[in-house]
């Protein structure tokens, strides 16, 4: 004699049927929509207070944001970044190549540059370059501890735009230094003993093995670095170098109108910063490219995303059980 056991009638569906007609019901998440509608909320309170308040002085500040006054000292911060990031690096490949080396005196001296630059303040450094001249009225080549062939004046030579690179190069080489070197560790023995085992020159091996695998280390430290460079270029000011953030004391000192004058310093900083970021963003996945650890999507790519999902999403079915 066999039994069958009573058909169960499930509930109200809430959502699409799972296996076995179960009911799938989503997590729901209060705490999470709560918090997100207090930081909008938060959010949106700045932005009004951005908008109203009289303080901010935006006609000020539309006034003065596009003068050629503050484009020629965005452009002289520009100069100096680019010209102290290339310097910067090349030295500090350099440095990282000695501390990578089997020779201990080498490795003593790259060490000690880097302990050096990085223990002195920035503003200190550059002070000191400026003011060279008082140290060293001459410099000259020739033959160590022996005759001087050629020499020059310091002053013609090493200006105030020309020391404020050398201390920004300097001073950048010391941390650059270390990112290469983390970065040429962080690539497993292992692919060095190999490419040596199959006879690969030591240059190739670099080039063509090593380097590619440790630019996915260097790449996200090195941006840090520059973007922080990019900042520190206002160090400068007590250089009298006519970079953006001296370019701004000097219009406010002469209007009195600090706090809009301030804000078209920070606007271009954030402006030139997120253009920065999105390049790093972009070098970071083509050299993941192959791996697992691909940055995630940027804000255009989830806009993008988001859209697509909507347009593929199925509409609500008939109540003849059909699509519409």
């Amino acid at each position: 004699m066999t039994t069958t056991a009573p058909e169960q009638t499930a509930g109200p569906a809430t959502g699409p049927p799972g296996e076995a007609g179960l009911r799938v019901v989503p997590a729901r998440h209060p705490w999470r929509w709560a918090a997100g509608a207090t930081a909008l909320v938060l959010v949106a309170q700045f932005v009004h207070g951005l908008a109203t308040n009289p303080g901010w002085d935006w006609p000020t500040f539309r006034a003065y944001a596009l003068t050629p006054t503050i484009l020629r000292a965005v452009g002289t911060t520009l100069q100096l970044t680019f010209y102290a990031t290339v310097l910067g690096f090349a030295l500090g490949a350099a440095v990282a190549a000695l501390r990578l080396s089997r020779s201990p005196v080498l490795q003593t001296i790259a060490w000690t540059y880097v302990w050096a630059f990085r223990s002195i303040p920035l503003i200190v450094q550059l002070v000191f370059w400026f003011n060279l001249a008082y140290l060293y009225r001459r410099l000259g080549l020739g033959i160590p501890f022996g005759p001087v062939l050629v020499d020059f004046d310091t002053v013609g030579v090493l200006g105030a735009l020309g020391a404020a690179v050398v201390g920004l190069a300097l001073h950048q080489a010391a941390y650059a230094a270390e990112i290469i070197r983390a970065g040429v560790i962080s690539v497993d023995a292992g692919q060095r003993e190999a490419a040596a085992a199959l006879g690969i020159p030591r240059l190739r091996q670099i080039r063509r093995i090593i380097l590619p695998q440790a630019m996915r280390g260097i790449l996200p430290n090195a941006a840090n670095e520059i973007i922080s460079l990019f900042k520190a270029t206002s160090v400068v000011y007590v250089m009298a170098i006519g970079e953006l953030f001296y370019q701004v004391q000097v219009i406010y000192g002469r209007t009195g109108r600090v706090v809009p004058l301030l804000l078209v310093a920070t606007a271009w900083y954030v402006l030139l910063t997120t253009l920065l970021s999105v390049g790093q963003y972009y070098l970071e996945r083509r050299f993941a490219r192959g791996t697992d650890r691909i940055p995630p999507p940027g804000p255009l790519q989830q806009a993008r995303e988001l859209v697509r999902r909507a347009a593929a999403r199925p509409g609500p079915p008939s109540p003849s059980g059909g699509r519409p």
